[in-house]
């Protein structure tokens, strides 16, 4: 999402080579660059207007460390004054109540405020509560309360059932009664939203909220929305007594000013960032790492902690004793290899993490992601026989791989060799021999 605003920020520092040291007027010049990025990505200009000001203040006259450049400098600054914009530091859910907790999802229709009920169970069992009830109290649009009901299920929680012709604060009375008899922990109130902001709803949230006294009210935003987001966080604020903001589908390819607006404009932390459609698809937010990441300086903690939760445990021990001993690794575990970096979200969310990989193009990731997609395939077109043994692969064998997979024999013949290289390098690993493995991974995908 950040992609042209790291770049636009990369093209700073560059300019910026060569000169001792931060003076008012190559600051001038370096932040005129910053307020076009920011005002490029969306924005809000009065945000803009005070980032730029605070920046300023910061830079100018700061003399260059022996071991930074003055485009480094004012990275510096520029990472400290994102951070502090975006919140400072990360904020947990507050489960300071006699249970249940209750915690009211607030925003406009579309959002993902339905999805995002069934991603919170996640983040809260990972705090220890594991008896979670989920109620809608959307009774106007079409399958809303089958929609939740069906998010439920899949994110194992339990489901408070409700009709299109209850009223909603009878629903919320009736299920923080039932979430109280059954001793539930946690109670999620998904509420109804509308294509825009008007008068009846914001009575009927501020109603549910005076009814269920939630813990957590959090406004779920559309980080694509762009300044219309900005305007809707600022009415449900005056609305509601907010307590934090759920931005979603912050893995989508808009300009991202919504992330960088909304905790200015609503004084609200911003405390999860929804980063796909799937129920893993949610990540708290860092201020300081996500700063990172718009400069380019990737988001390793967060990768840590993503492959932690994902990465089956036991099948990367079995896999790094192979590359220990530099044998025994054959296209299975290639495959599997593959798969754990899809639980990761794939290759470009892997990238996005990594320091330096605003570098690669989105092009560049999207043939990486087609390239990992075919080797899977071919391999999947393969008997167990032989993937644990490639070598017994001859013509007919491979001809048939390749009719199985959709592709041509060439490229079957392209795998193969580069699942030899590939096992020559975790021979050269196993030695010890980590910086010749690196140069011969080059070309192993496209772009990347």
């Amino acid at each position: 999402m950040f992609d042209n605003l790291t770049q636009r920020l990369a093209g700073v520092v560059k300019n910026l080579r060569g000169q001792g040291r931060l003076t008012e007027d190559n600051i001038q010049d370096a932040l005129r660059e910053v307020r076009v990025a920011l005002l490029e990505a969306d924005v809000a200009l009065p945000v803009v207007r005070e980032f730029i000001a605070r920046v300023k203040e910061k830079a100018l006259g700061q003399e260059v460390l022996r071991s930074l450049t003055p485009g480094q400098a004012l990275i510096g600054v520029v990472h400290r004054e994102l951070t502090a914009l975006m919140g400072g530091e990360a904020q947990p859910l507050n489960f300071a109540s006699q249970p249940p907790a209750v915690i009211l999802m607030a925003g406009l229709q579309g959002s993902g405020k339905t999805t995002t009920c069934g991603k919170l169970v996640r983040i809260i069992r990972q705090q220890g509560r594991k008896k979670i009830l989920l109620v809608s109290c959307d009774v106007y649009r079409p399958a809303a309360i089958d929609q939740l009901k069906t998010v439920a299920a899949q994110a194992e929680a339990d489901f408070f059932p409700s009709s299109p012709d209850q009223k909603p604060a009878d629903i919320a009375r009736a299920a923080l009664d039932h979430a109280r008899r059954h001793f539930h922990e946690v109670l999620i109130v998904d509420t109804a939203g509308r294509l825009h902001v008007d008068a009846d709803m914001m009575r009927e949230i501020q109603a549910l909220h005076a009814t269920l006294k939630p813990v957590e009210t959090l406004f779920v935003v559309d980080a694509m929305q762009g300044q219309d987001a900005v305007n809707t966080a600022r009415a449900f604020n005056e609305a509601l007594p907010l307590t934090g903001v759920v931005l979603t589908k912050l893995d989508g390819d808009a300009r991202g000013g919504a992330a960088l607006s909304v905790r200015h404009v609503t004084g609200k932390p911003i405390k999860f960032a929804g980063v796909g459609e799937k129920l893993t698809g949610i990540e708290v937010f860092h201020p300081e790492r996500m700063a990172s990441r718009i400069l380019g300086m990737g988001d390793v903690l967060s990768l840590i902690e993503e492959a932690h939760r994902a990465v089956d445990q036991q099948e990367a021990l079995k896999a790094v004793e192979k590359l220990k001993k530099g044998k025994g690794f054959d296209l299975e575990d290639f495959k599997a290899q593959i798969q754990q970096m899809k639980k990761l979200g794939g290759l470009s969310s892997l990238m996005d993490k990594l320091p330096g990989a605003g570098q690669v193009g989105a092009t560049d990731l999207a043939q990486g992601e087609k390239q990992m997609r075919r080797i899977e395939g071919i391999i999947n077109a393969m008997t167990p026989q032989e993937r644990r043994n490639p070598g017994i692969l001859k013509a007919s064998r491979k001809r048939r791989i390749a009719a199985g997979a959709g592709v041509t024999v060439q490229e079957v013949n392209r795998l193969l060799n580069q699942f030899e290289q590939a096992q020559k390098m975790m021979k050269s690993l196993g030695k010890g021999g980590l910086a010749k493995m690196m140069r011969g991974m080059k070309g192993m995908l496209p772009g990347v």
